[in-house]
């Protein structure tokens, strides 16, 4: 992996138009970028096992309320 020093692709502006377009369209052009983007949509932006946490404590308390009516 390249620690800072001579890059080809930023002295010719590759980087420079990778990243114009990128910030133009609005979608990251590396696989990563579009993974995370993917997740915020997904997750509204927080983390997954929380808001599935917070969806089944819901969703329990609405069986559990349930149960207790029909008794």
């Amino acid at each position: 992996m390249n620690k800072g020093g001579f890059s080809w692709k930023r002295l010719t502006g590759v980087s420079r138009a990778k990243s114009k377009i990128s910030r133009s369209i609005g979608i990251p052009l590396p696989k990563s970028g579009h993974q995370r983007k993917v997740g915020r949509i997904v997750t509204g932006g927080g983390c997954l096992v929380v808001l599935l946490a917070g969806g089944l404590a819901g969703l329990s308390t609405i069986v559990m309320a349930a149960v207790i009516a029909q008794l």
